[in-house]
């Protein structure tokens, strides 16, 4: 049996599946019957459920045993098969979820009022838990989900059941109300102090009012636990429509609010009522961007295993003999580029006309990016085969994860070793909604971590399943890194992961502001890959307002804003001879302690950014 502590000592995120009973009723399953009994009643529709949910990509599923319980079955006749029942349902969960996923023997509150407050003891509370638990036991499962509960003498009983029984991992989840206590007036502190006194392994909330709430109690919990946390909430509340209830929380909100849980330090995140197979799949879509997945090997021992596993005729490439580029980067040389956007058409030669200023200034590359701010352009592969063939000077492609499956991405990066190209520099990608289609899906199967990881399998001849491909391919892998991020530990746990996953160099965000940049260098003295510095020569107060406000993660000082005001104010001359100065005085601030810098050519003026480099030549 797979052992899901391991997850816990991971620093992965994982989701959860979502609602079965949900599922169920959309399926004709209406609600005057026991859900559970379908486990033998129709057990082809519970597996169909359970495997909808594996295919948008949840990492645990759970039984449908959530009312399987010797009082909840009494009401239907059914407590003489409470045994075959959850039996049946663990085994079910079983086939459907393969190697791959988890399976959680779900338990739910008792129905019953136990004392101090009803006539059912402790001791009769804790025997009813036992019974199920000692089933899905029998079943197979891989660890326990209690789930629901309001009381927190209830939840301990089934605590205590499944304690005498086994040490397979717990995850104790309460539910709230909209003051973010429970029914019974117990506040997020008080029961996550309990629960991680009682000795669970996860501690979290499900169902309740929906996912901001779940966030607000969240942030309260994480501050009295060391312990993993979860957040599993309904989409919304439900709204009774012609007879039937529907959950308002669209899968777009709940994917949104996953992201958040996460920053709110949720290890584990899914849905409960009205969440369905699509909103599990956005979750996970939106997670894979903040969390590098198990699945496609991202630790210190799983890379090193690339080369392990690399075919014994295979001869990597070494940095040096892989382009110019990295022949500069891996010998220490600083190195100098210019980010030019591709053309809006079919037409490339005013673009290219641009670039060729930079080959006769001697600048080592051209940055061209993939779809920036999700706005529709000439795609970046096919700008970077024009401009190495029809000018002579190296592109840099920015790949990014964000339009492209898996398959697609392999496709991509074989064709783009064979026309070529060898300096890749790897992205998440922005998301659709930032740019004029924002209904466009986005895919994410991997984020810039996992791809990162690809590329270093590539390069040892070897695809993503770990079959050869023949002949290597021969990338010098970069990746982004950004030293004003929000949160910047979780910044830089990102950037340890993806040196691990094969990362050789990493270009910045725009740097304005220099001390924040050596602060940064500084925390990442540990990981001691080359970093180069993006400079964007700023051409107005208005840009320097946009970027500020609107591109994450750049910092425009206030000295800054205040001078790009003021040069405004003279002329639009005057402001993009000051841009031009910020951007100097920028670099040459810096210019220690990096390996090269990546100049923006601002709305495309190339003859910018080269201004911007007569300060490296003393011209300036």
């Amino acid at each position: 049996m797979r052992d899901f502590r391991e997850l816990l000592a991971s620093e992965s995120v994982f989701v959860f599946d979502g609602a079965m009973g949900t599922r169920l009723y959309d399926k004709g399953i209406y609600i005057n019957r026991s859900y559970d009994e379908l486990n033998i009643a129709a057990p082809d529709l519970v597996r169909e459920v359970h495997e909808e949910y594996v295919n948008a990509g949840a990492d645990i599923i759970e039984t449908n045993t959530f009312g399987a319980i010797r009082p909840k079955l009494q009401p239907y006749g059914l407590e003489s098969r409470l045994r075959e029942i959850n039996i049946a349902a663990a085994r079910l969960a079983r086939e459907a979820a393969g190697e791959r996923v988890f399976v959680a023997g779900a338990i739910g509150p008792l129905g019953l009022r136990i004392e101090p407050f009803g006539p059912t003891s402790f001791d009769e509370a804790k025997d009813i838990y036992r019974e199920q638990a000692e089933a899905l036991l029998e079943g197979g499962i891989d660890l326990f989900i209690l789930e629901t509960f309001s009381e927190l003498s209830v939840i301990e009983q089934a605590i205590r059941a499944v304690r005498e029984l086994s040490d397979l991992p717990i995850v104790a989840q309460m539910t709230i109300q909209a003051d973010l206590k429970t029914t019974f007036g117990t506040s997020p502190e008080a029961f996550t102090t309990r629960l991680d006194e009682l000795g669970v392994d996860v501690i979290g909330l499900n169902c309740g009012m929906g996912p901001t709430h779940v966030l607000s109690a969240l942030e309260k919990m994480r501050d009295v636990t060391g312990l993993s946390l979860s957040a599993q909430p309904n989409a919304g509340l439900p709204r009774d429509v012609q007879g039937r209830q529907f959950y308002m929380g669209s899968p777009e909100y709940m994917a949104t609010f996953a992201k958040r849980f996460v920053q709110a330090g949720a290890k584990f995140v899914g849905g409960c009522c009205g969440t369905t197979p699509t909103h599990i799949k956005l979750i996970a879509d939106s997670i894979r961007s903040i969390s590098p997945r198990q699945i496609v090997g991202l630790r210190t021992d799983q890379q090193a295993r690339v080369a392990d596993l690399k075919p014994a005729d295979v001869e990597v490439v070494p940095q040096e003999d892989r382009s110019r580029w990295s022949r500069k980067i891996a010998r220490g040389e600083f190195v100098t580029s210019v980010e030019v956007l591709p053309p809006k058409g079919c037409d490339a030669s005013a673009t290219l006309d641009s670039i060729r200023l930079l080959k006769d200034a001697g600048v080592d590359g051209v940055n061209i990016p993939d779809g920036p701010r999700a706005q529709t352009r000439m795609s970046a592969q096919a700008t970077a085969v024009l401009v190495e063939r029809e000018i002579g000077i190296e592109a840099v492609l920015h790949y990014c994860c964000r339009d492209r499956n898996l398959l697609g991405m392999m496709s991509d990066l074989l064709g783009a070793a064979a026309l070529g190209l060898h300096n890749l520099l790897i992205i998440t990608g922005d998301p659709p909604k930032m740019g004029p289609y924002p209904d466009a899906t986005a895919v994410f199967d991997i984020d810039s971590i996992g791809l990162t990881n690809m590329v270093n399998k590539l390069n040892h001849g070897l695809d993503l399943g770990n079959n050869p491909i023949g002949s290597p391919t021969a990338f010098s892998i970069g990746v982004g890194v950004n030293p004003g991020a929000v949160n910047l530990d979780e910044e830089i746990r990102r950037f340890e992961w993806k040196v691990e996953a094969g990362a050789e160099y990493a270009i910045t965000q725009p740097v304005f502001d220099t001390a924040q940049l050596r602060t940064f260098l500084d925390r990442i003295e540990h990981v001691p890959i080359p970093i180069i510095a993006g400079i964007w020569p700023l051409v107005s107060y208005r840009n320097a307002e946009f970027m500020h406000n609107e591109v994450p993660g750049v910092n425009v000082t206030a000295d800054i804003l205040d001078r790009m005001r003021v040069a405004s104010d003279k002329s639009k001359e005057h402001a993009r001879d000051e841009g031009i100065a910020i951007a100097r005085e920028s670099l040459l601030a810096v210019r220690d302690v990096i390996a090269g810098v990546q100049v923006s050519a601002p709305f495309g003026n190339v003859k910018y950014a080269l201004q911007v480099f007569d300060v490296l030549n003393g011209t300036a």
